[in-house]
């Protein structure tokens, strides 16, 4: 399982709007092959940063599948109007877990 991790700054005042087309856009995610579930976390510091933390089967999934499709083509345009920068986008896997 592969996890990615996308820091997205949104332009000032812009939060609840683009909390809102993230919701509109989850079926987007919902359709895509080896897709497993997404997070979107606002950082309590920085309330203009969000992290979205997706779960793929594989980074192809995301990398290639998804990056390639339809359905990012949607997820874009309903979300990338709120950017206030490219994304950063980081892939990782998990290697430790602990429970509480």
């Amino acid at each position: 399982m592969i996890t990615e991790i996308a820091q997205i700054d949104i332009k000032p005042g812009c939060e609840a709007d683009f909390e809102a087309a993230v919701g509109k856009a989850r079926s987007e995610f919902g359709a895509s092959k080896g897709f497993h579930g997404f997070e979107l976390h606002r950082s309590i510091e920085k309330p203009r940063r969000y992290r979205l933390m997706v779960k793929w089967a594989t980074l192809e999934n995301h990398t290639v599948d998804f990056r390639g499709s339809a359905q990012f083509a949607a997820w874009r345009a309903l979300v990338g109007p709120y950017f206030a920068a490219p994304p950063e986008v980081e892939h990782t896997e998990t290697v430790l877990t602990a429970g509480g």
